[in-house]
């Protein structure tokens, strides 16, 4: 089974302002619409969607709105229960000055503080969770309350519970984690190119830059130092130039597909539901890597955070290369 730990999720609300956002100025929304978020939520429709075996665990309280949004989309979930209520993320899309091109701005809250109790539960409940064999996947910022090594400290128990470990986060986290390697390393690791300059010390869009000019070698050289640490698999995702994969065995790299782009919301965790779909099914690292890019590509399409289903999911492991 795929397990999922969202330690702050979300109710996202996306509105299309169909024009140019100005500061200041008056904004008429065009389409607005609300759905269940959180990186770890993400991951797990996407799964779900699959057909897989899947939970999802997140701390929220009793009558959450975001609860009901679960139970609407029928998504295995259980909830530790806080005090506070689930924040709610908001995503702006407007055009560019131009009028052609999409611009998205994102307003988070920092999400309910969880007391020392509620953060013990809430571990708790995840311990009880799993068993030997399965895949959990620790999934976006933290919540108030808990400390920056959170998912240090989660991976480590879980590796005792002999479970396959993923995690996807930035910041004070994703610095933690690096700072924890090679003593303890989680299996799969999936930074975009922000999120991987944070550990080497690069701009990331610089490295998204260098990665469309068809320059892979410093995202490739830091992807094999995590791995060489320990990591047992790095996905990089860069955005529309493609993504990097290093495991057991080599380096890959796909480039994306071309689409039109409607929300970038959940890209980067329909990535990591594809590849964790693609490791469920026994695929080859190349195979991997093409599922979880086409996942993400398909989630570009998408309004809103609308996590993709097979069927909207085109691969092309044919575009795969070796570096």
């Amino acid at each position: 089974m795929i397990i999922t730990l969202t330690a702050n999720p979300s109710l996202d609300r996306t509105v299309d302002l169909g024009a140019p956002l100005t500061p200041g100025g008056v904004h008429r929304i065009r389409t607005d619409r609300t759905q269940p978020g959180g990186k770890g939520i993400n991951v797990a429709l996407g799964v779900q969607r699959a057909g897989l075996e899947v939970l999802a665990i997140l701390p929220a309280g009793p009558g959450d709105p975001l609860l009901a949004l679960l139970e609407a989309e029928g998504l295995p979930h259980r909830a530790s229960p806080i005090a506070g209520r689930v924040r709610t993320n908001l995503t702006v899309l407007s055009a560019d000055e131009g009028g052609s091109g999409l611009v998205t701005t994102k307003i988070n809250e920092p999400g309910a503080h969880l007391s020392p109790d509620e953060a013990l539960s809430l571990e708790e409940v995840l311990a009880e969770a799993v068993g030997p064999e399965d895949m959990v996947m620790l999934s976006g910022s933290l919540a108030p309350g808990l400390p920056a090594d959170e998912y240090v400290r989660l991976v480590d128990l879980l590796h005792e519970q002999d479970v396959h470990v993923g995690v996807d986060t930035s910041d004070a986290p994703l610095g933690a984690i690096a700072d924890a390697l090679p003593a303890i390393a989680p299996d799969f690791l999936k930074p975009n190119a922000e999120e991987l300059g944070q550990i080497v010390g690069a701009p990331g869009d610089e490295l998204e830059r260098r990665a469309e000019a068809g320059d892979l070698a410093p995202v490739r050289e830091a992807a094999l130092a995590l791995h060489d640490q320990g990591v047992g698999a790095v996905l990089v995702t860069l955005g529309g130039a493609g993504g990097v994969l290093a495991t057991d065995g080599g380096v890959w790299y796909s480039p994306s597909a071309t689409v039109e782009v409607v929300s970038t919301v959940g890209a980067g965790d329909s990535a990591s539901a594809g590849y964790l779909i693609g490791l469920a099914l026994g695929e080859e690292p190349g195979d991997r890597l093409a599922r979880a890019l086409a996942y993400g590509s398909a989630a570009v399409t998408l309004p809103g955070t609308t996590i993709p289903r097979p069927d909207q999911v085109s691969i092309a492991a044919d575009r795969v290369v070796r570096l």
